[in-house]
Formats: structure tokens, sequence, C-alpha cells
């Protein structure tokens, strides 16, 4: 065998074992949100969806979440604001690593805009979601009170011809976009509600119950009164 072949031969595991480490950060440095409308749009969306998959195992519902479609590619990454990936069990993650998740990609993935979003950042998004697989995609502006979506049809998105009153056919929840007022609803036709809303009406239903307890306290006390007594059965 010549120097040369011997040479070449050599050098090849040698180029295998110094091939760098394709490494996949956690964080691509950006906050999450550019203002306390934007942010509070996108937990609350988060939050519910959480709560309308809560019993099913194998949704996968994430926020701010770095997704590598490619694996080797650590340059085409994305994190939508909202996303979720059905067939994929829950549970923590750094991020979301296609490859490691099945091959599965987030068949839904929610934006929510800001001001500071730019047309070439919210092009780039969407080519992303529509070459790696994502099947619906939706831009919601919530200062503007105006909604678009696209869904796969085949190897592109389609318009969502009409987003008032659409339904996701993932989600199962339901776009309101009237009067420049935008809302969600899930697919029990309740709002999606806020922590804040949720702890108000935890609130009111913890009062209620103690004003029905302190009203039955009130009521056997007359009765004890009119020498009755209100757990004994009556003739």
């Amino acid at each position: 065998m010549r120097d040369a072949e011997i040479s070449k031969t050599m050098s090849a595991p040698t180029e295998l074992l110094t091939r760098p480490e394709v490494v996949y950060p956690d964080s691509d440095g950006q906050p999450m949100a550019d203002n306390t409308l934007q942010f509070d749009w996108i937990t609350t969306i988060k939050g519910n969806l959480d709560a309308v998959f809560l019993e099913d195992p194998d949704v996968f519902v994430a926020g701010d979440l770095l997704w590598y479609p490619v694996e080797g590619d650590n340059t085409s990454c994305v994190a939508p604001d909202v996303m979720v990936a059905f067939g994929r069990p829950k549970g923590y993650r750094g991020s979301y690593r296609q490859w490691e998740e099945g091959g599965v990609a987030p068949q839904v993935v929610l934006e929510v805009l800001s001001p500071g979003n730019t047309i070439p950042e919210l092009l780039r998004k969407l080519n992303i979601y529509q070459r790696h697989g994502v099947e619906e995609c939706y831009y919601l502006d919530p200062g503007k009170g105006t909604a678009a979506g696209w869904q796969r049809r085949g190897e592109e998105f389609a318009d969502v011809p009409e987003m008032n009153g659409w339904v996701s056919p993932r989600l199962g929840i339901r776009f309101q976009v009237e009067a420049r007022e935008l809302a969600l609803f899930g697919p029990d036709g309740q709002p999606f509600r806020t922590w804040a809303e949720l702890a108000r009406e935890r609130n009111t239903e913890r009062q209620r119950a103690e004003e029905e307890r302190q009203r039955a306290e009130r009521l056997a006390a007359r009765l004890r009164a009119l020498g009755a007594e209100p757990d004994s059965a009556g003739d």
C-alpha cells in the first residue's frame, strides 16, 4: 500500500474523533415577551391549553421553548410563543429536539405579536413552520384585536379565510375576532381566562360557600330556639 493511501486510511478515524460536537442551546438569549400584554396572552394561552389537555398524557404543551427540527443543524431553530405536540408525553424539556421526539413536529404553534415584531422575522418563522411539518399556525395581535391563521395543505400552508369563528381542527378551540377585540374559547365553549380571573372565580366560589354555610347555621340556630332539632327527621 502506498504512503498516500496509508495516510488517508489512518486520517479518517481521526477526523471522526475530532469532528466538533453540535451544541443545541436551551436559550436563544431573547426575552419571552416585549410587554405585559404579550406576556399575559402567552401565559394565558399556554395555561388554558394545559387545562384543555390535562387528562391526556400524550399531549405536550410548551411556551417559549426552542424547537430544533433537524439534527446537526442548530441554526434553523425557533421558539414559538406556544406550541402543542400531539403524541408526545408531558414532561420537562430544555428544548424540543425533533429527532429525540420520534420525529414528531409540533402540530400547532401560536405566536402572540407585539409592536416590536418585524415582517422578516415573522416570515422567517412562518417559513420554518411550513418547511418542518407544522399543521396549524396562528399569529395573534391582541393589541390590534386581529388574528391570522394558516393550515397545511400538502407541503404548503393555505390561509385560513376567516378567523372569526374559526375552530382549530387539532385543538378544538375557537377564535373570536369582532370589533377589534380578540378572544379564544375552549372546546367547552368557555372563554380562556387569565390567572387573575381564575383566582377571582375561586374567591367568589369560596365566598358563596361561606355565605351558604353561615345561612345554614343561622337557620339551624332559629330552629333550635323553637325547640326543633334541625338534624332530626320530621313526621
